[in-house]
């Protein structure tokens, strides 16, 4: 091989590109497009009505304020179908995507969870709004796939459910959900893989994404703060035209190139965010040492739930990577075994979520999936959504517990909907259960709802969350096992003082009894 010194004696002559070694760019002056807007008014002058918005945000957090609050004043803008996680706040104050249903410029939602917005459902069930409800690591990764050229993907969330037989309406008629559906769902095409049935889901096309940044450069590269990242990530790299908000816009160069969340190829607008930052539910603790209330102990004799919560704290072992619904599966932590320790994952994007917050602590970009201010604990991570269901669906979860409205001897769970009455949403709780075969499903509910009916049945009557999922139930009566294979329960404990022939009573199917039977 030539020597260097060769190399350098050889200036002005052709030589193939095997032998150089240092190559020297020439200085090139920076590319003349412009990415920052004045104003948000300006650059959401381009959505026209009957876009698709994608808007992320996770609750208030992360949610593009300053850009829904631009767009809610283009009144000649209608017919919106929007994209996001949930609808806004449950207060019907002026926050989120509710801007857009006051203004009658949101025809349709596209979204995982509804919550606590009752005039939402309230507007889906009379017949005045569509909705198509899906779940939420669905949701996220159907985004994810048209932003990655992918036209569709098959999944097994959602499988053996209505959201594969097309069974939640898309719309009902102008008389509401007793006149009949005017929209039905949408049918899902099904295949089984190595003997596991999934559905097929459409990528979701977005005309414009609106998006919170932290930090954004001229060039259009963003940074997300903690949980504010969600749904940001993807939705700013799908959309036609991707407006990005930003607390803080910089010069070029000024961020590290190893902390960029979404580079600039994927964003066309970077506008100053205008609008505070606003919390769903604002949760604190007093500082140590500060009297409070009872202690947890102190409560259990009071409340069922506790109860629950406190044997279904005995199935979680030293280093588990575990789950918690809403409801009584939060209480869980209260309750854990001297000297267990786990690792908290969040569907919004946390692995390693701590308590709630005292008043110094809090932080409108750190929350749970109940939108509750939480915090971190050393060790802890923060991601977008689509690597929390991968996490989730892939089954690198130990244990993931949930609440129910009833489950079935074959461990069927239903937990999301009752059909005219109550609209919650799927949220996470399809992709939870969808690999149990990886991850234990633990149901922890209330044996019976509040007018005395059972809630562990022959067959569930509600659509269902997941077919054949459930491993174990935990109620404030007793234990069960399940066996998803045979589709039958054993009882393994019963409460203090509860016999056999009391759950039998309360319980709407046949079940095995243990011979080693135990209380709980």
């Amino acid at each position: 091989m030539p020597s260097p010194q060769l190399f350098r004696r050889c200036k002005g002559l052709s030589i193939p590109g095997l032998y150089v070694r240092h190559y020297v760019a020439p200085a090139q002056a920076a590319p003349k497009r412009k990415k920052v807007w004045g104003s948000a008014d300006t650059a959401v002058l381009d959505v026209k009505s009957g876009d698709i918005v994608l808007s992320g945000g996770f609750g208030l957090c992360g949610a593009p304020e300053t850009l829904i609050t631009a767009l809610s004043r283009r009144k000649d803008i209608r017919g919106l179908t929007v994209v996001s996680n949930n609808a806004g706040t449950g207060d019907f104050t002026d926050l989120g995507l509710v801007k857009l249903l006051k203004s009658g410029q949101l025809d349709k939602l596209i979204s995982s969870y509804l919550g606590g917005n009752k005039c939402f459902e309230e507007m889906y069930l009379n017949g005045e709004m569509s909705l198509e409800l899906v779940p939420q690591g669905t949701l996220v990764e159907r985004m994810r796939a048209h932003g990655a050229g992918i036209p569709a993907f098959f999944t097994p969330t959602g499988a053996s459910t209505t959201v594969e037989s097309g069974g939640i309406p898309i719309r009902f008629k102008p008389g509401g959900f007793n006149d009949g559906v005017l929209i039905p769902g949408n049918k899902k095409e099904f295949r089984e893989f190595n003997g596991k049935r999934c559905i097929m889901e459409p990528a979701i096309a977005g005309d414009v994404a609106f998006i919170h940044a932290w930090r954004a450069d001229e060039a259009g590269n963003l940074v997300f703060r903690n949980v504010a990242n969600n749904y940001n990530n993807i939705m700013a790299r799908n959309a036609r035209l991707v407006i990005a908000e930003a607390e803080e816009i910089v010069p070029v160069g000024s961020l590290p190139p190893n902390s960029i969340h979404v580079p600039g190829v994927f964003v066309d607008r970077i506008v100053q965010a205008t609008e505070p930052k606003a919390f769903d539910i604002r949760v604190t603790v007093p500082p140590a040492g500060t009297p409070g209330g009872p202690s947890p102990e102190e409560l259990l004799e009071k409340s069922a739930r506790r109860r629950i919560a406190k044997r279904a704290a005995q199935e979680l072992e030293d280093g588990f990577y575990v789950n918690l619904g809403i409801g009584i599966p939060t209480l869980v932590t209260e309750y854990l075994r001297p000297g267990i320790k786990i690792w908290l994952q969040s569907e919004n994007g946390i692995l390693g979520m701590g308590p709630f917050p005292t008043e110094d602590q809090v932080d409108p970009d750190i929350i749970n999936a109940g939108k509750e201010t939480i915090t971190l604990l050393p060790g802890a991570s923060v991601f977008d959504s689509a690597d929390s269901f991968g996490m989730i669906r892939g089954g690198h979860m130990d244990v993931a517990i949930l609440g129910a409205m009833q489950v079935s001897q074959a461990g069927d769970i239903a937990n999301f909907m009752i059909p005219g009455k109550l609209v919650k949403g799927i949220g996470g709780a399809m992709d939870l259960v969808s690999n149990p075969d990886k991850t234990k499903v633990i149901v922890a509910m209330e044996h019976c709802s509040k007018d005395g009916s059972p809630k562990i049945m022959r067959e569930s009557s509600l659509p269902l969350t997941g077919a054949r999922s459930v491993s174990q139930i935990i109620t404030d009566l007793a234990v069960f096992n399940v066996d998803r294979s045979g589709g039958f329960l054993t009882l393994m404990e019963v409460g203090k003082g509860v016999t056999v022939e009391e759950v039998r009573a309360k319980t709407a199917c046949d079940f095995k009894v243990s011979d080693n039977l135990g209380q709980m």
